[in-house]
């Protein structure tokens, strides 16, 4: 494993020899601060994402990961370097990725069944379709008897099932998740882990998938990305996670694999986090 996180690696995720659905291109980010200052958030970054694979990107706060999700997206264009998908660059908003937020975006003024079906709307579907297929996805996620409640009338992880089906409704190739169990409680949280993993299973679909919590990563991705601190964030470390499907989140923490990889990247992020609070590696000289 020392290997690997002593190189810039060039592929995340999948089979060996599968094609990639997601390349990220020696990708530069750079914003701009109030005062003009020029701010170097990202890069240069390079990964792909194999057909079919679940990616977990990882890192401190403020190290570019959400922005990358974005590039993805179409959302933002990088500031140096390329990001394409099937083989071409994307140039504008993807219309073959999903994109699931941190915060849901449910419009507060339509039911259930209404937020669940609006992309297909969008999309020119059949009435008739809209209604099959928001009827299928309301009873997928565990919302019978929902489909006429407002957003407001939900708890926060019914929300969230809403969200996902939202997003997984129209069946985009590419799923992209920003942290998207971040505000849930213990339960809840395991609950839409598992219930994800069981959605995706059931298609081949590309995710790339952010969160700050390891074990959610190791548990949940084929791969896992960790970035280092900003400024000028990079690649610190990818690894294959190895672990057979199906997966039970509940013991797959007992798996030897898991803990080997949760303790050697959480030593790569507690190096990181460390070094962006100005503290020094443990056992270094100051």
């Amino acid at each position: 494993m020392a290997s690997a996180r002593t190189r810039a690696p060039e592929i995340a995720g999948g089979a060996t020899g599968a094609r990639p659905k997601v390349s990220v291109r020696e990708v530069v980010k750079h914003f701009q601060k109030p005062n003009g200052e020029i701010y170097p958030a990202l890069g240069p970054v390079s990964f792909s994402a194999p057909a079919g694979s679940f990616t977990a990107i990882v890192g401190p706060s403020g190290c570019g990961k959400s922005t990358l999700l974005h590039m993805v997206a179409g959302l933002s264009r990088p500031t140096a370097g390329e990001v394409l998908v099937d083989g071409a660059p994307v140039r504008g908003i993807s219309r073959s990725a999903g994109f699931l937020f941190q915060d849901d975006a449910l419009l507060p003024w339509r039911t259930v069944e209404q937020n669940i079906g609006l992309g297909l709307k969008l999309r020119k579907f059949s009435r008739a379709e809209v209604q099959e297929r928001t009827r299928a996805w309301i009873h997928r996620v565990g919302l019978d008897g929902f489909a006429r409640h407002f957003p407001a009338q939900l708890s926060g992880g019914m929300r969230k099932r809403v969200a996902i089906a939202q997003t997984l409704i129209y069946e985009p190739e590419i799923i992209l998740m920003d942290e998207p169990f971040a505000h849930l409680d213990a339960q809840a949280r395991h609950i839409m882990q598992s219930d994800l993993l069981d959605l995706c299973a059931e298609y081949t679909r590309t995710i790339l998938f952010v969160t700050h919590d390891l074990d959610e990563a190791i548990g949940m991705a084929d791969t896992v990305v960790v970035l280092s601190a900003g400024p000028n964030s990079r690649i610190r470390a990818v690894e294959a996670v190895g672990i057979p499907r199906p997966r039970d989140l509940l013991t797959i923490r007992k798996e030897p694999r898991f803990g080997e990889l949760s303790a050697a990247l959480w030593q790569v992020l507690y190096e990181e986090v460390r070094g962006q609070y100005g503290r020094p590696a443990v056992g270094s000289r100051q």
